[in-house]
């Protein structure tokens, strides 16, 4: 009897042929791809609970909630993450991103890190700055493909954009995007779920404010570009944040939005934003902390403009953004309230200390943190063995 021991250095997001050379001749075994291992303690992305681990990774069917506030309607979404072609799908979104192709070696050697596989996730779901899987539309009509509420899944969305060359499929709203999403990131082994979010801001200027003007009488009207939506839905994704501190403090859930909105460090995509950063207000710290924080927490405030340009106070509302966050509750489908992850009890003293802290911090520190580039130390990657006995 003779063996064959071979070592393999790998990575997650690694592909490696493994080959058995006898007498001369070498035969392909098979093609070995490293996803992220959330049961693994050494692994960025460990999640410790069991339980956690079926309902956010293995589970492929889900709940996506819409409606309103009042209203909460949920509708059932299979995730498929296992089916046909899939790993092959979710390796291909990886490959054809802008961050691939301006430098292939330093992005397929980034891989192992969640933090920068899931930003690019992210960016790839969307196609508004690259060949991304979904299109968006807002409104009708849904010419040249089908209107977002068709969809009840993501792998027929998935097969799609492949099948045709890896070109948006028409088309998708903030619930399509999600849940595209949590598929790709379950297929790759990253811990996650969709999130809603009832009454959700969108601050465009990034004052944590949502600005509405009422021109004076013989003023023109001045438009503003923020708005609160009925609901907004988002992923988080469970990982460590060593970027942030070396403590764990910012370790967990991290809230990530396919959905193109605003760009982040020039592409459309938005974080990992830790829900730990966005319930203590600290808005300095990346990626799109401060946008995810208005989503959720804004002040609503109506000016009233004057014909001198100055503005007057008429009107605030602190308590109309970001209610009843809701996710799917772990092995039933029941909804699960998880606002107070996000935030303090509205109208606290201690959700009105953080609101004014997050609106004192330097908003754009983590952004130039991004430009400047950060060193980071890696751990090294776990060995691989592998025997094979004739």
């Amino acid at each position: 009897m003779k063996q064959f021991t071979f070592c393999f250095d790998l990575k997650p997001h690694r592909r490696v042929r493994a080959v058995c050379e006898h007498r001369g001749r070498g035969t392909s075994l098979a093609t070995l791809v490293v996803l992220f291992n959330p049961w693994c303690p050494d692994d960025s992305v460990f999640l410790p609970d069991e339980k956690e681990r079926q309902e956010y990774v293995m589970n492929e069917q889900g709940t996506i909630y819409k409606g309103s506030g009042n209203y909460i309607s949920p509708m059932s979404w299979d995730f498929g993450q296992f089916e046909e072609n899939m790993v092959k799908i979710c390796l291909t979104l990886l490959d054809i991103n802008h961050k691939h192709f301006k430098e292939p070696a330093k992005d397929v050697s980034a891989r192992c890190d969640p933090i920068y596989v899931s930003r690019v996730i992210s960016a790839m779901i969307n196609s508004e700055d690259d060949r991304g899987v979904l299109e968006g539309r807002w409104t009708g009509p849904f010419y040249g493909g089908v209107a977002p509420s068709h969809w009840n899944g993501s792998h027929a969305i998935l097969k799609r954009w492949y099948t045709i060359g890896c070109h948006p499929v028409k088309y998708g709203q903030c619930w399509v995007f999600a849940g595209v999403m949590c598929s790709v990131m379950r297929l790759l082994g990253i811990p996650c779920r969709v999130i809603t979010n009832y009454q959700s801001a969108h601050d465009n200027n990034k004052n944590l404010i949502i600005d509405v003007y009422h021109a004076d009488y013989g003023v023109r009207a001045k438009e503003s570009k923020d708005s609160v939506w009925n609901f907004h839905v988002w992923v988080e994704g469970w990982m460590r944040r060593p970027d942030l501190t070396e403590d764990g403090t910012y370790d967990g859930w991290q809230v990530l939005d396919p959905t193109p909105q605003e760009m982040s460090d020039g592409v459309y995509c938005c974080g990992p934003a830790p829900v730990k950063a966005i319930l203590n207000g600290d808005t300095h710290l990346k990626y799109d902390v401060p946008f995810v924080f208005a989503e959720v927490n804004a002040d609503c405030i109506d000016w009233l403009v004057k014909a001198d340009g100055s503005k007057v106070k008429i009107f605030s509302d602190t308590k109309r953004v970001g209610q009843n966050i809701s996710t799917k509750y772990i092995g039933s489908n029941k909804r699960w309230n998880i606002t107070d992850d996000y935030k303090h009890r509205e109208g606290s003293e201690t959700e009105r200390e953080i609101f004014k802290q997050a609106t004192t911090r330097d908003f754009y520190r983590g952004e130039k943190d991004i430009e400047n580039g950060e060193k980071k130390e890696n751990l090294p990657p776990p060995e691989v063995f592998m025997r094979f006995e004739e």
